[in-house]
C-alpha cells in the first residue's frame, strides 16, 4: 500500500469530508488528510498524537515510513522548516511520510469525541453539532453520578491525575456536555444550557466564571488526555485493518 492508499482505509473509520461540514458548521479551519507525501510502498506506520520528535525517532527506530497523527502536521502557514523547531522536515529528509486525521476523527461515528463521552459513562448520547447520521462533535448524556464520581472515573478510564474540577464534588449530576479537545466556549455556553456539568480542555477562565455563573459545574481535563484515549481506540481499529502493514502507537508520559 502507498500513503494515499493508507489514507482510503483510514477514510472507512473517519470520512475526511466530516472535517470540512463541521468547518462549514463551527467555522475556523483545518488541515487534514496526507500532509507530506512519499513514493512507494509503506514499511510500516508510527501512530502519535502530535507530529513530534519522538514519533520521528521511533520511526527511525522501527524502519517505518509512515506517521499518523490528530493534530495536523501543519496547521498555520509556514514561514521556514528547521532541525529546532520542525519534526516535518526530519520527516522529510528521511522519507517518511505524514497523514493527519484532525476534526474527521473527532467527528467519527466512533471517533475522539464520541469516546470522551464513553469513558465519563454515556450510554445513549446526544450529538451537539452534527454533521450527518450518527457524526459530528459535541455530545449530550445523561448520568447518574456526582461531580467527584465523574471526576474518579476521568482519572481511571483515561490514565491521568489532571483534572480539574469547579463545583461541589457532592452534587448529582444528571446532564453533561462533552467536547473533546479545546471545544468549551462562549458559543457553546449560549447553543447548550440545559446541563448541569461541561467537560472539556483549554478552557478560558471567563467562559469558567460565566458557567459557575449561570449554576452549572466545570471539569477542566487536558487536551491530550481527552483525545489520547479515543486516539488508541482508532489505532486499535487501524492495527487490524491494515495487519499486513507493521504499526505502532507510542504515548507522551509528561502529558498524562
Amino acid at each position: 500500500m502507498n500513503v494515499k492508499e493508507v489514507l482510503k482505509t483510514l477514510e472507512e473509520y473517519a470520512p475526511l469530508d466530516l472535517s470540512d461540514k463541521l468547518v462549514e458548521i463551527i467555522g475556523g479551519y483545518d488541515n487534514c488528510g496526507v500532509i507530506a507525501e512519499i513514493k512507494g510502498e509503506i514499511t510500516g506506520i508510527v501512530f502519535s498524537l502530535d507530529l513530534t520528535d519522538s514519533s520521528v525517532d521511533k520511526a527511525i527506530e522501527t524502519g517505518a515510513n509512515l506517521i499518523v497523527t490528530h493534530h495536523p502536521a501543519i496547521f498555520v502557514p509556514l514561514k521556514t522548516l528547521d532541525y529546532e523547531s520542525s519534526p516535518l522536515l526530519r520527516c522529510l529528509n528521511a522519507g517518511i511520510g505524514v497523514i493527519s486525521m484532525h476534526l474527521n476523527l473527532d467527528c467519527a461515528e466512533t471517533g475522539i469525541d464520541y469516546c470522551l463521552a464513553k469513558g465519563l459513562g454515556a450510554n445513549d448520547m446526544k450529538i451537539i453539532n452534527q454533521v450527518g447520521k450518527n457524526v459530528g462533535y459535541g455530545r449530550i448524556f445523561d448520568t447518574d453520578q456526582t461531580l467527584g464520581e465523574i471526576k474518579e472515573r476521568y482519572i481511571e478510564n483515561f490514565g491521568t491525575e489532571k483534572v480539574m474540577i469547579f463545583g461541589d464534588a457532592d452534587r448529582k449530576i444528571e446532564k453533561v456536555a462533552s467536547l473533546c479537545g479545546a471545544g468549551f466556549d462562549d458559543g457553546t455556553l449560549e447553543q447548550v444550557k440545559d446541563v448541569d456539568l461541561y467537560v472539556s480542555a483549554d478552557i478560558k477562565h471567563h467562559v469558567i466564571l460565566s458557567a459557575l455563573k449561570r449554576g452549572k459545574c466545570v471539569m477542566q481535563v487536558t487536551h491530550y488526555s481527552s483525545e489520547m484515549y479515543g486516539f488508541k481506540q482508532f489505532y486499535k481499529w487501524a492495527n487490524k485493518k491494515l495487519r499486513e502493514i507493521s504499526t505502532t502507537i507510542i504515548e507522551n508520559d509528561l502529558m498524562l
